[in-house]
């Protein structure tokens, strides 16, 4: 009685790396490419935030008749006054939702008066510093 062998399939360990050394080339092709678009989406992201922002704070100054204060901040979107005699012209919160941090995780510069304008709203971009190209490029309200 002679006995059958199953044939056995598979991949060998040699198709097996070559699959792999492809993988890795095509991801490091690609790769970089989609990692240079987020750049360009967050920027877009804070100009997109920095419109809502000021479309909230013209609410707020329809209401309370001035843009909140330096000191006041952005702050003043969401909180009412401690004043009494304020907080009865105060109808907010006017925005859906607060905004504290732009993209990079810092916080938006709120000055008014501002420089440019009855207030200016700045985010500095991925460095979180003032001016800078590219991805630390300042994303400014009077732009």
């Amino acid at each position: 009685m002679k006995l059958k062998l199953k044939k056995q399939s598979g991949f060998t360990l040699i198709e097996l790396l070559i699959v792999m050394v492809i993988l890795v080339l095509l991801a490091s092709l690609v790769g970089p490419k989609l990692f240079g678009h987020l750049g360009g989406a967050k920027t877009k992201t804070a100009k997109a935030q920095i419109e809502m922002l000021g479309a909230s704070l013209d609410g707020y100054r329809l209401d309370m008749g001035k843009y909140p204060t330096t000191e006041q901040g952005l702050a003043a979107l969401d909180k009412a006054p401690a004043d009494a005699a304020q907080a009865t012209n105060w109808h907010g919160p006017y925005s859906k939702k607060p905004v504290e941090k732009d993209p990079w995780g810092n916080p938006y510069a709120y000055k008014a008066p501002g420089a440019h304008g009855e207030y200016d709203l700045v985010s500095y971009g991925a460095d979180g510093k003032e001016g800078g190209t590219g991805e630390d490029a300042d994303v400014q309200s009077w732009k």
